[in-house]
């Protein structure tokens, strides 16, 4: 699933694109009966805007179009003659002004709706503080991990968007990393210090990716199962954690 980073770097990428012009709208024919082109029709990209793993194109008018990628959706933004890199019976949204193409592939949740209805959606309204945000605030996302089961493990604890907006697996396994705990303790009996370590260590580092691209940050231990820990030597593994079984990798040696 893309984590927040990539939502974020997706807005960064269409900003250039849609804000401030009036774009051409085409739909997949499972929107048909929605009109999406004709509600949109000579209203304007008034910004471009991410939240956690959530992406908003707000619209003059009030209205504002909502997707979230799940495991399966991308974002695409083209100039030029590129071409796409997913069949164009993949798209479901593509937005077209001088500036270039924008197009949403394979996306399960992509809605539109007003601005209201966004701000009381519970999907949207109850989630965390996005570490990403430049307000991101680490008091608030404490007190929402403590809020949590404190019988949960640490590391399934960190997906949680309504605890901390914007952190997914493979950022749940470098953060743990990069400051030494490790994610299968109970939330309980992880301190405070500890929670605000990794929040510290996953937000600098999403934060470059946002602005740059995912590439240029390196995994430490996500996807290095049965590699030396680059720390201390000892074998990286790897085990599902949580409800969804989401693969954690780490140092048991190093990661206490």
């Amino acid at each position: 699933m893309p984590e927040g980073d990539t939502i974020h770097y997706a807005a960064h990428r269409i900003r250039p694109l849609l804000e401030g012009l009036t774009p051409e709208i085409q739909t997949h024919r499972r929107f048909a009966a929605d009109r999406w082109p004709e509600r949109l029709a000579g209203r304007a990209v008034t910004s471009v805007d991410a939240r956690g793993k959530h992406l908003f194109l707000r619209f003059d008018g009030g209205l504002v179009l909502h997707s979230h990628l799940r495991m399966t959706g991308a974002w695409g933004t083209y100039t030029g003659n590129r071409r796409w890199h997913r069949g164009r019976h993949r798209a479901w949204l593509v937005l077209r002004t001088e500036r270039g193409e924008v197009v949403q592939f394979d996306g399960p949740v992509l809605e539109l709706m007003t601005e209201a209805r966004a701000r009381a959606d519970q999907r949207i309204a109850g989630l965390g503080p996005d570490i990403i945000a430049d307000d991101f605030d680490e008091d608030v996302a404490l007190r929402r991990v403590r809020g949590d089961d404190p019988t949960r493990t640490f590391g399934d604890a960190l997906l949680d968007q309504r605890s901390v907006a914007g952190i997914g697996n493979i950022w749940k396994c470098e953060s743990c990393f990069d400051a030494q705990v490790d994610p299968w303790r109970r939330t309980r009996d992880v301190g405070d210090d500890e929670i605000r370590a990794v929040l510290r260590a996953a937000r600098p580092r999403m934060r470059n990716s946002a602005q740059h691209g995912h590439r240029v940050e390196p995994h430490h231990v996500y996807g290095l199962a049965g590699r030396p820990c680059t720390r201390c030597g000892a074998t990286v593994r790897r085990r599902g954690q949580g409800d969804d079984n989401r693969p954690t990798f780490w140092c048991e040696a190093c990661q206490r």
